[in-house]
């Protein structure tokens, strides 16, 4: 009896080990039908590039504001340290991103600098939803808070 327990035990505990995480590389649209975007305001991207190589996690996300088109081009890892990366006028943005515990979606919070000396705070949760690509996005700032889900078609 206790040799199956412990062999019960054992396969639980390498089952749980060998989790894998997501992976969320792929070209992505914006799909407006299916997300709930602000109507005065919105951070989402129309397209990105997301490229995940073992704890690497590139992204490209194109946007448009007042008819400007732009693209940010974030280098982060999946360790939970925190990158820095080029952000708004020249200031630079902190992100970490972190696992859930099941590895089924990625949290990466952001900070930067605002221009009226505070900062702003962005938490993005990705994850995937049947072959949509999710993110639920908030922020605060001393603008006020925003909160959206983004949803993404695979191209």
């Amino acid at each position: 009896m206790n040799k199956v327990v412990f062999l019960l035990g054992t396969l639980l505990i390498s089952a749980v080990l060998t989790v894998q995480a997501i992976d969320f590389s792929g070209n992505w649209k914006l799909n407006h039908e299916k997300s709930k975007l602000n109507a005065q305001f919105s951070m989402a991207p129309k397209d990105m590039i997301a490229v995940q190589s073992g704890n690497d996690f590139n992204l490209e996300k194109h946007s448009t504001f007042q008819d400007n088109d732009f693209t940010i081009k974030d280098k982060l890892t999946l360790d939970g340290k925190e990158c820095i990366n080029p952000g708004w006028q020249d200031k630079q943005k902190k992100s970490v991103a972190e696992w859930s515990e099941d590895k089924s979606s990625l949290k990466i919070t952001t900070k930067f600098p605002m221009g009226d000396n505070s900062e702003m705070t962005i938490i993005e949760t990705y994850k995937l939803d049947g072959g949509n690509l999710v993110i639920e996005s908030s922020s605060s700032s001393s603008f006020g808070d925003m909160a959206e889900t983004m949803v993404f078609d695979k191209q």
